[in-house]
């Protein structure tokens, strides 16, 4: 028996409110579920982002030197 067929078969011994309890549990965790790939999209998007604005930077010159930071924070 797989896992969906073992719901199904609870499922059916319930009474309608509790049908509806569980069909409502069922929707949270989809719209949970939703919600966590939008926010690991977003991530992704985000480093791809940064990523794309960094490239090539590591062989420019810093526009600060070692003794313009030390100045900074005397």
């Amino acid at each position: 028996m797989t896992t969906t067929e073992a719901i199904l078969q609870h499922l059916k011994s319930l009474p309608v409110s509790a049908q509806r309890e569980v069909l409502d549990f069922v929707e949270f965790l989809q719209s949970r579920r939703r919600e966590q790939a939008v926010r690991e999209d977003e991530a992704a998007w985000s480093a791809f982002s940064l990523a794309s604005a960094m490239k090539g930077m590591e062989e420019e010159e810093a526009p600060y030197t070692l003794a313009d930071i030390k100045e900074a924070f005397r």
